[in-house]
């Protein structure tokens, strides 16, 4: 008997994820874990050919009926057609395409070069910062298309590996979930935020020196910001605004939502609205606090 999806429609008979994303951010270790998780693994497949692969698929019968492809810029020029075939690919209705772009940050993408003394693609002979801003800006528009953004800068090969068994296991569907950040603006925004939300305005309990050592996590610094007109209102018209868009993204099938709220240096105020929403969201929605710049 055919799957039926929850809608009554005939559900995808065929899986493919395309793992692709900045050289260094663990493309490796990602087709390893799909890998052991029984999809059939590609690495470095050139896009013109995916077309050529899928019907290979569909003509085994079913033997192989879930793919991880790697596609990266080591294609080259080939590269380029990947926006082409992924526009192909939503006209592929018996195929569920899902795209994973692992990113990280400059700094930590130099650290890897170095540590593995390998040379940027695009940058051979040159200095490995060069290849990654040139790759970081070729790469925007597909980041754009990407279902899932993982950024590894603080994940462990064991952290990434968890992740994306977590997401993707043969054995369950994966949920749709969120995650929760509190940053500083001094440190920089989150680059895998999907909605980043500025709370400088609110009055900022640095300034009480009973409060400056403190983070949001503490009861004090948490009333303090809490106990205002203008984080009620805030608060209210955020809840308004995630009520109505969230649903939104789950009809139109993004499975994670990264939500980052910043302040100045991170632990107060961008703390205290982050713990307060990760409370929010939990009563309806799988849902992770990270709270990236507070101190330890």
């Amino acid at each position: 008997m055919d799957e039926i999806d929850g809608k009554g429609a005939k559900a995808p008979e065929y899986e493919l994820v395309i793992i692709t994303g900045m050289s260094g951010a663990g493309k490796t270790v990602a087709v390893q874990s799909f890998e052991d998780m029984g999809y059939y693994c590609i690495d470095n497949l050139p896009p013109k050919l995916l077309t050529t692969f899928l019907a290979l698929m569909k003509q085994s019968k079913k033997r192989i009926s879930r793919i991880a492809a790697v596609m990266d810029m080591r294609g080259g020029e080939f590269f380029n057609s990947l926006i082409d075939a992924l526009d192909m690919l939503e006209k592929e209705k018996n195929v569920n395409t899902k795209v994973l772009f692992l990113d990280a940050d400059d700094e930590t993408l130099v650290r890897r070069y170095k540590e593995t003394r390998r040379q940027h693609p695009l940058a051979p002979g040159g200095l490995p910062l060069e290849g990654i801003r040139k790759e970081r800006e070729m790469l925007s528009e597909l980041k754009g298309r990407a279902h899932y953004i993982y950024n590894t800068s603080k994940m462990k090969p064991r952290e990434l590996r968890e992740r994306i068994t977590e997401e993707f296991s043969l054995t369950k569907k994966p949920k749709f979930s969120i995650n929760v950040v509190s940053f500083g603006y001094k440190n920089g925004i989150p680059i895998d935020a999907d909605l980043v939300f500025d709370v400088r305005f609110l009055n900022n309990p640095y300034y009480v020196e009973e409060l400056r050592n403190k983070t949001g996590l503490d009861q004090e610094v948490y009333d303090y910001v809490y106990n205002t007109k203008e984080t009620k209102i805030l608060i209210e018209k955020l809840e308004d605004l995630f009520d109505f868009i969230i649903p939104q993204y789950i009809k139109e099938g993004k499975p994670q939502l990264v939500i980052a709220f910043g302040c100045t240096g991170g632990q107060h105020r961008s703390v205290t609205l982050t713990e307060y929403f990760g409370k929010y969201f939990k009563e309806k929605y799988q849902t992770e606090v990270i709270h990236r710049d507070i101190r330890s």
